[in-house]
């Protein structure tokens, strides 16, 4: 008898580092339903709850990559605003000279994304060429980034002078067959949350099915290991900062085009620590080497109804952060009790 229940204990701790964020969103989803009723169940409101964490999702995906990889990236928010403000402003002066406004979006929309990637492939030449941790080389870019986009604007906000077209990616959506509105229209789910599934999907194929996936895995798990099995441990660190850079961007684009505008000082302000609750409360280990992209997706939603049951209780969104935060720090405690 004695002799089972070590074995008890080591199959229980599996279990909740497996099932633990699915068990958390049930628990979750059922104290939302109770304090909101059918209000909550209420097919728009989970389309308000996708729509409104989906950039936060794309970043956290990124995230997710990173940190099994045995980094961190605190710069994502300040990458969110920078690649935004330079794809706005070059959107703009196209416009200004003449440019139709299709073309102007477009090559708009690519600066974004490019601008985005230049900034995450920094990163990654600072951490593996310029061999500095982590977590210094992107709390400067938080710093930097930033201070770049205000300099753009001069601390002000960039308004898109396309009338139409640009926000239609923010606004827009797919019809969701057999589901209406309160007006009695189609229901849609916003193009912001559909881009995030989508990146979630490709990323968890990746991970799993991958090369470049396996080898990610390793170099988090074991980096001396990975590097005696032949494995270019500077190259895969310099394609996952990569890739969160280009998943920044992705964010930029959606999160700008959802407001027509960018607004340098508030415009992916705090976004790293939701980024990294996500990821964290999804299972994906801080030490690097184990994580998975669903469990991020998870935790994006538990995120999402925490804020909304938050919001609905009256607690001020100045205390908001202190409470994802102390998510953060009970997930770490309960993955180090997990693997004990």
């Amino acid at each position: 008898m004695n002799r089972r229940i070590p074995s008890l204990l080591r199959a229980s701790q599996r279990a909740l580092e497996m099932w633990g964020v699915i068990v958390a969103f049930v628990i979750l989803f059922a104290v939302s339903t109770f304090n909101q009723g059918f209000d909550f169940l209420n097919p728009e409101n989970f389309r308000a709850l996708l729509n409104s964490n989906a950039p936060v999702g794309i970043l956290a995906v990124g995230m997710t990559l990173v940190i099994i990889s045995a980094g961190i990236d605190l710069s994502v928010g300040s990458m969110v605003v920078l690649a935004a403000a330079i794809g706005m402003t070059t959107m703009n002066s196209l416009v200004e000279n003449g440019t139709s406004e299709f073309n102007a979006v477009f090559l708009g929309g690519v600066v974004i994304i490019l601008a985005g990637i230049v900034a995450g492939t920094f990163n990654g030449v600072l951490v593996v060429f310029g061999r500095i941790a982590p977590f210094i080389a992107t709390l400067g870019g938080l710093a930097a980034f930033r201070s770049m986009s205000l300099a753009i604007a001069d601390a002000g906000e960039i308004r898109s002078q396309s009338a139409t077209m640009f926000s239609a990616l923010g606004r827009g959506g797919v019809p969701i067959p057999g589901l209406l509105n309160a007006a009695g229209k189609p229901l849609t789910l916003s193009y912001s949350t559909v881009i995030f599934f989508v990146v979630a999907i490709i990323a968890q194929w990746f991970l799993s099915r991958s090369r470049f996936g396996r080898q990610l895995v390793a170099v988090g798990a074991n980096e001396t290991a990975a590097r005696y099995a032949g494995i270019s441990v500077s190259w895969v660190r310099l394609r996952v900062y990569s890739i969160m850079g280009l998943l920044a961007g992705i964010a930029a684009l959606v999160q700008s085009s959802r407001m027509n505008s960018v607004s340098t000082s508030q415009l992916g302000l705090g976004s790293e620590l939701d980024a990294i609750a996500a990821v964290v409360i999804g299972g994906t280990t801080l030490r690097g080497g184990f994580g998975r992209v669903w469990g991020t997706v998870v935790g994006v939603l538990i995120l999402g109804m925490i804020t909304n049951i938050l919001t609905i209780s009256g607690v001020s969104p100045y205390w908001q952060g202190a409470v994802k935060g102390a998510v953060i720090v009970l997930a770490v405690l309960v993955q180090r009790s997990s693997r004990a």
